[in-house]
């Protein structure tokens, strides 16, 4: 267990620092790279996990936390991704508790604390699984690879890779995961600090206690139950100094029974034992929360999966770990979404990037044998050890055990990064060895790799702090990905360009011609531009692709009501609905359409639906008040209106409307206070100012009525009906002054 120095460690042109400064330095590397992200902006799936969830908000109860998934849908629902991150939505929850609101610096200066944390623990774990678990005569853990554990740590802290993880705020996920897998591997190690003794004298105590870390892990993220796969591969390799190659030749080849006992000691068996009991409570517990099954993902998200032929499935799968190799490997090709045409299928054996896969298991091979069959005990060790923390995290998104929802993804790098990262230092560290005559030509090499590292993750870092040029850098990177394409519309269109969104819309719907969101999107834009029969046909389009696509269905019914086409119209809302049962939008459309209608009744009954669906829905309330006002009901106008305002009791509009009908009930007193109050929130409605002024002109206070009619007039001189009514009073006011006398 215990090792001496490690002698290649020596070589390495990094000063020899002490534990503490080794990690200070590592988490200053860590902040400098991603320091540039602190103010950004909530973007890309931050909107869903955070901006839109509802367990983030103080007066939801904080046991939805426990029964919702991490984006806020019900774990039950068929729709729930079943991604169950209780202890990362509770750190998303007092962020929004401590900054009063969403703000996003807090959370983005929490995840830039938390990487630079996880960077500096990276030297412990680095420093066991280099140069081996031995402690001083005081319990101190020793660190016989110093300078390559310091190497590690910095090229760790510095991986460009890690700026999805960092600079998304959705990527905390991925940082509390990882939080977690290191407490609970150095925990596991805290087992045997008896010295080369323990191997069968260990703690039970602090086993437990790992374990117990490691399902803090999986409740940030599912990915952490394969700390315990390390954990057990650290038992194996370094407590009990098995050689692996050479057990099972001995299995293989029959061996006497004893011989295999002297590598495989009962203790061994009694903690894989316990590791494994703790594996299937775990994966027990997380089954019987998932409730339903499986999430259900589409062919878009994960194409690879859906393929029919076994064998190109595989090659396909083989094709995306070379490109996550290479992500690793190269990090200059970086990007938000790499589903939807960015890494199409190899449909051929003989397509020329089988290559890539080839010599990726070459490589693989190649490391294997070394790790396996090299003499040297040391490289056996390390090396098997840097591969096991390379793959055992990425073997949950590996599509082996169950389809996974994406192509590429980079966050699920973050743990396998620490993997590379290590046989990367091991490998410099051999370099340097063999070439110690060359030392300033290698300090300057590793000097300019990190400056890379460094310079890449401040750039990358800098484009994720808004959704415009995080997007945007995406077009370079997957120029045949329909979603970038469609995102960036998206953001172009919130921002009000829309011209320019119609082009990105129609490339997405070019590249992926069902993409049923780029249609629906286009489809509203065009609506809005008024070229309704193109708005038409592509809505039509997107729900005969996707016949329960709801939101498509009521854009649909708008446009066919703004074509008069009002039978189809009622239809496409009723559509809507019967996909959303809970869809307040679509009955305040469907109430709009029953007035055009002059079917009063079911338009009043459709905008009830709405404001009981959504209490706070503005737009349904003041149009019963309008309509009750139109059509001569006014008491009852002047109950909903009452009643509107004790939920939204600083909705101008509202108060507008209800004012008029007060006015015209002749409560001129209780009129002019809603007027008034609404003017207090919107001064600068020209309306309002003049409804006040004929209530005024009406009442016989002339003064006022012409003050409120100059306003009117000054914010809006075409205001219809107004110049009339300023006219006519101008001449009563002439003919009081006329026969009033001096």
């Amino acid at each position: 267990m215990a090792q001496t120095e490690i002698n290649w460690d020596q070589q390495i042109p990094l000063p020899k620092l002490s534990p503490f400064h080794a990690k200070i330095a590592v988490a200053l590397v860590a902040l400098l790279c991603f320091i540039n992200s602190y103010d950004g902006d909530f973007v890309f799936d931050d909107s869903e996990a955070i901006v839109n969830n509802k367990d983030l908000i103080p007066s939801t109860p904080l046991n939805n936390i426990w029964r919702n998934d991490f984006w806020g849908s019900k774990l039950s629902s068929n729709n729930s991704h079943k991604s169950y991150r209780p202890l990362t939505v509770l750190t998303f929850r007092l962020n929004y508790l401590m900054a009063g609101g969403l703000h996003p610096v807090g959370f983005h200066v929490l995840n830039i604390g938390l990487h630079s944390l996880i960077s500096a623990l990276m030297i412990d774990m680095f420093s066991v699984l280099i140069g081996g678990l031995a402690y001083d005569g005081n319990g101190n853990r020793l660190n016989h690879a110093p300078k390559a554990s310091l190497l590690a740590g910095l090229l760790f802290a510095a991986h460009p890779v890690h700026t999805e993880s960092v600079a998304g705020i959705v990527g905390r996920a991925d940082l509390l995961c990882a939080l977690f897998f290191q407490l609970s591997f150095l925990t596991y190690c805290k087992a045997f600090r008896g010295g080369r003794e323990s191997e069968e004298n260990f703690s039970i105590h602090w086993i437990a206690v790992s374990l117990l870390l490691c399902a803090a892990a999986m409740l940030c993220k599912e990915q952490g139950i394969t700390v315990l796969g390390v954990n057990a591969a650290f038992d194996v390799l370094l407590i009990c100094n098995v050689n692996v190659y050479e057990l099972s030749q001995r299995l293989f080849l029959r061996r006497k029974a004893e011989d295999v006992s002297e590598r495989v000691r009962t203790g061994l068996l009694i903690r894989l034992a316990l590791l494994a009991m703790g594996g299937a409570s775990l994966l027990y517990a997380r089954w019987r929360i998932m409730g339903t099954g499986p999430p259900a993902f589409t062919e878009v998200d994960n194409p690879a999966s859906f393929a029919e032929n076994v064998f190109l499935r595989i090659v396909n799968y083989n094709y995306y770990y070379s490109l996550n190799a290479w992500v690793l490997l190269c990090p200059w090709w970086l990007c938000f979404d790499w589903s939807m045409g960015c890494v199409p299928l190899i449909k051929s054996a003989f397509d020329w990037r089988t290559a890539w896969l080839l010599l990726l298991w070459c490589f693989l091979i190649g490391l294997i044998s070394q790790a396996l069959c090299s003499q040297d005990s040391q490289r056996r060790r390390t090396l098997t050890l840097g591969l096991v923390l390379l793959v055992v995290p990425f073997l949950p998104a590996c599509n082996i055990f169950f389809r996974v929802g994406f192509v590429i993804a980079e966050r699920v790098l973050y743990l396998s990064s620490a993997g590379y990262c290590l046989l990367l230092a091991y490998a410099l560290g051999h370099c340097c060895g063999r070439w110690s005559r060359h030392k300033g030509l290698l300090r300057a090499s590793l000097l300019a790799l990190l400056c890379v590292y460094v310079a890449r993750c401040a750039l990358r870092s800098h484009q994720w702090r808004s959704e415009q040029s995080l997007f945007t850098s995406a077009l370079s990177v997957c120029p045949l990905n329909a979603k970038v394409h469609y995102n960036v519309g998206k953001n172009l269109a919130d921002r009000g360009n829309t011209s320019a969104a119609i082009r990105y819309y129609r490339e997405a719907v070019r590249l992926h011609p069902t993409y049923v969101h780029a249609m629906n999107n286009l489809g509203n834009i065009l609506k809005e531009r008024n070229e309704l029969v193109e708005a038409e046909e592509l809505l039509a389009k997107a729900v005969l692709i996707q016949p329960d696509f709801a939101a498509a269905w009521m854009n649909l019914g708008i446009v066919q009501n703004s074509l008069k086409k009002y039978k189809e119209a009622e239809q496409s809302y009723w559509n809507a609905i019967q996909f959303r049962k809970k869809y307040p939008d679509c009955y305040y459309n469907l109430g709009r359409l029953y007035a055009d209608l002059n079917r009063h009744l079911d338009a009043l009954n459709a905008w009830r639906n709405a404001t009981v669906l959504k209490p706070d829905h503005s737009l349904a309330w003041n149009n019963m008040v309008i309509l009750l006002d139109n059509t001569g009901n006014l008491a009852q106008a002047e109950a909903i209106g009452r009643e509107a305002l004790k939920l939204l009791p600083n909705d101008h509009t509202i108060m507008f409307s209800l004012a008029n009908v007060l006015g015209k009930l002749q409560k001129y007193k209780e009129s002019e206070g809603f007027f008034l109050q609404a003017l207090r929130i919107n001064p600068n409605a020209a309306s309002c100012h003049g409804n006040l002024a004929v209530l005024y002109h009406r009442w016989g206070k002339l003064e006022l009525a012409k003050k409120h009619y100059e306003l009117s007039l000054k914010l809006d001189p075409e205001a219809p009906g107004t110049k009339d009514n300023y006219n006519m009073l101008r001449r009563k006011l002439d003919q009081l002054y006329r026969t009033t006398p001096p």
